[in-house]
Parts: C-alpha cells; structure tokens; sequence
C-alpha cells in the first residue's frame, strides 16, 4: 500500500485540540473565578487520588511551549477552548480584561505561528456562580451563554474565523447532571434532561451572538456521537434506544426538526413539562458552517442474562441492558474499545444521512495507553500509532464514500487532566512531566507530523 493510495483531499485540515480546565492551571490567577471543575475536583472522592486541575500543565504560563510541540506536529489548527470563568468570573456581567489579554496572547502567537485557532467556548467549566443558580437545568443560562459568546465574538472575531459553541453537551447533560461522575456531580434525571434541552437553546443563541459580532466566522457543535451495535437480534431494540438518547437528542433539533420520538421517559424532554417552548427549536436549528464529531470507541449491547449475572467483559447500561467488550478486540488504558470500523458507519450511517453537505471535522479522536518514557528519554506508544493508521484509513475511506470530511483534530495535544481519571491517564502526542512540566514528543507524535506534513497515511 502506497501513502499516495491514502492521500487525503487538498485542503485537508489537520490539527490537535485540548481544554482549558484540562491544561491551564492558574484556577484564582488575574482575576479568573472558580469553576464547577475547581468545585468537584476539590471535593473529596470525586477524582482520581483527590488530583485537581489546580496546575495540570500550567499552560496558562507555558503555552509558548505548547505552540513549539503544535509547530512540531505541523498541524494547521489548534482547537483549544476558552475557560468561562476566566472571562467573566462569575458568568454575567463585564470581562475580566486579563482574561481576554490571556487569551489574546495566544492567540497572537498562534498566528504568528502560522496556526489557525479553532477556538470552543464551552468545554466543561461553567462557572460555580452559574451552577448555583442551577447551572444548566436553569433555562435563564441560555442568556448568559449568549452574552459571554458576544464577549469572546467581540474580542477574537477579527482573528477567530472558526468557533465551536460548545463541546460534547451529552456529557455535560448525562455525566454531570444524570450520573453524577463529572462536575457538578449531580444525578437527577429531569435536571439532566433539562440541561441537555437548555445546552440546545444556548447553543442557537449564541451562534446569533457570534455571526452578530464576528466577521468571516464558521460556527459549529461538536457532538460526542454513538454507534450502538447489538450482539444479538432481541438486542436491537435497545440499540436503537440507546442511539437515539446520545445521537438523536442531538441531531434531530439540529438537523430534523425536533427530538426523536424514541426515547424513553426518562430521556424524553416530556419528562420535564413546558421546557421545550415555542421558537425553542427553531432556535436551536439555526444553520451552521460545520458538524463537529467526537468518536473513541464503539458499544456494544445485549439484554442481561435471566440470572442477572454478569459475565466475562459485560458492564451493565441499564435494567436489563449489558455493555459487552467482543472477544479479541484491543481495549485502551480507559477500558474503550478499538474497533476502526465504527467510525466510518458512524460517518456513513449516523451522521451523513441527516447533514447532506454540510462541512463534518472530526475535533476529537485518539486513545490513552500506559505510556513512559524509557531510558534514553523517547515514548514508544507504538498502540497509539497503530490506533491513529487504523482511524485515519478508515475515515480515509469515509471520504471515498462520499462524506464531506474537512478535517481531524487529534485528541490530545497534551497529556493533562483526564477529568475524573486526574492524571492516570494519557491521550497526548506530547508526554508531559507533570512534576517538572517537560514536554516530550512521543513516537504517535512523530508519527503524526508525518501525516500532517504529507496530507497523506503513510505506507504501512
């Protein structure tokens, strides 16, 4: 196989992304307000051995570094998010001016690099002051949202041409409102089905905002998307269900015209009565320039066994429902699944049916294995490598299907704070010292240079 068999359409966009709760640090420096994250990761057993995002990869002072391993990647964007708090401290009200100095200089410097920033609004960290008025479950955030996209269009649009409203709103929704594992640690079935309706209609509000104050500007969502595969034919009703709550909550108001009819009580906005209201979806379906898409890992599903009991490399997903992890698949250091496969049927099969032409980048894919740093000083993540080749060929062949792939963000620019998982787990190109904050370019790193710098896979 020749890499001029792989090469990707001219124009391809390649880039890394990251958050900033994830690679910050500074969490009370010039002016930044506390955010849920600061709130849950400094709650006790909440995260990974009590770890905060208090210093993580202190990007806030190191991101001419950060830019140097981008430079090194050769990728032509860098997909970072803004922290809320960080522009306005308690989520109304005037911006922080250091905040948005902060911001600037980065992105001034990404320019100067010849780097396109992509530039998220939302990626997690709602400030604290928001939450407890009720966070997202309170429709009164949509407004909130709206002025602070208003303030980040007004003070980057000249130079920001790419914005993403807000990141993967399932996880925001169902992981900190319904399940309680992430910020704010919440598990309230009709908060967490409010939320996702009001992360909707925050979303439509503030690409207003945003085309009101930025010129030249491409506005997305990115989406955290599912394929749901049934091990066995009495399982496909439930695999229909559980893609309807991760993908059809999303893309139906965006794309279909409203909320999938397939959901269950629990999931279904009816669970909450008069949340949706009249011009809500029509809000939340304005046009966009692109899609964003999310994917790690395909699921698996299979109704339980009469005894109840669980067997080998089954987890359970509900009453009666049973993740299963298929005989000789890999599975990475998070427990997910390595399967190329599924993120070309979740192109072909989920996505391309309901956006047509519309612009789709991948801004976010990428693994996390048990990496370390050998004696002569390299990351040999050579399962990261693999995992790379295998996704890029099969989105490879999702464009020679016919899907209108832009671009691909690898997920992550940096080892940092996974979240609930604090530091014990690694997505990066770039391996990080977290005690002396050095960066090191792995072998996926190098790897992916190639790729970024040859539009094209290599030769196996």
């Amino acid at each position: 196989m020749s890499s001029d068999q792989l090469r990707f359409p001219d124009g391809f966009l390649w880039g890394a992304a990251t958050a900033a709760y994830q690679i910050e640090g500074a969490p009370d420096v010039d002016g930044k307000g506390p955010s849920i994250w600061d709130t849950f990761s400094h709650t006790p057993g909440k995260t990974f051995h009590g770890d905060t995002g208090d210093v993580a990869c202190d990007s806030y002072h190191r991101f001419p570094d950060d830019i140097e391993m981008l430079k090194l990647l050769g990728v032509g964007a860098y997909r970072f998010s803004l922290s809320w708090p960080r522009i306005q401290a308690d989520g109304r009200g005037a911006a922080n001016s250091k905040g948005l100095d902060y911001y600037n200089r980065v992105i001034d410097a990404l320019l100067e690099a010849g780097i396109e920033p992509a530039v998220t609004l939302y990626h997690w960290d709602l400030p604290q002051a928001l939450q407890d008025k009720g966070g997202w479950a309170n429709r009164d955030i949509a407004e909130a949202f709206a002025e602070y996209a208003a303030i980040a269009g007004e003070a980057f649009g000249d130079r920001v041409h790419r914005w993403i409203t807000l990141n993967e709103p399932w996880v925001s929704a169902h992981v900190g409102y319904r399940d309680g594992r992430h910020a704010p640690g919440l598990r309230d079935p009709a908060q967490a089905v409010a939320a996702n309706h009001h992360l909707l209609l925050a979303h439509g509000r503030a690409v207003q905002a945003l085309r009101s104050t930025a010129a030249e500007t491409q506005i997305g969502i990115t989406l955290n998307l599912a394929v749901v595969r049934p091990v066995t034919p009495e399982a496909e009703d439930v695999a229909a269900e559980l893609e309807a709550r991760a993908n059809g909550v999303y893309l139906g108001p965006l794309f279909a015209g409203g909320y999938p009819e397939r959901l269950t009580s629990d999931f279904s906005p009816a669970k909450v009565p008069g949340l949706v209201r009249d011009d809500d979806l029509a809000t939340i379906a304005v046009p966009l320039d692109f899609l964003g898409v999310n994917f790690y890992f395909p699921n698996y599903v299979a109704l339980a066994r009469p005894d109840g009991e669980l067997r080998r490399g089954e987890s359970w997903a509900g009453p009666g429902i049973v993740m299963v992890q298929p005989e000789g698949l890999p599975i990475t250091a998070m427990n997910w699944l390595v399967e190329p496969s599924s993120i070309r049927e979740l192109l072909t099969r989920v996505v391309a049916p309901l956006t047509g032409e519309l612009p789709i980048y991948i801004t976010e894919n990428g693994s996390s294995w048990y990496d370390y740093l050998t004696q002569d000083g390299r990351v040999e993540d050579y399962e990261r490598v693999s995992y790379l080749q295998s996704h890029l060929a099969a989105l490879h062949e999702a464009i020679a299907d016919g899907v209108n792939l832009r671009g691909y963000f690898a997920w992550s620019l940096l080892d940092n704070f996974e979240w609930a998982e604090g530091y014990a787990k690694r997505f990066g190109l770039v391996y990080v010292d977290f005690a002396t904050q050095q960066r090191i370019l792995k072998l996926s790193g190098e790897f992916f240079a190639e790729v970024t710098r040859a539009n094209a896979l290599p030769a196996e």
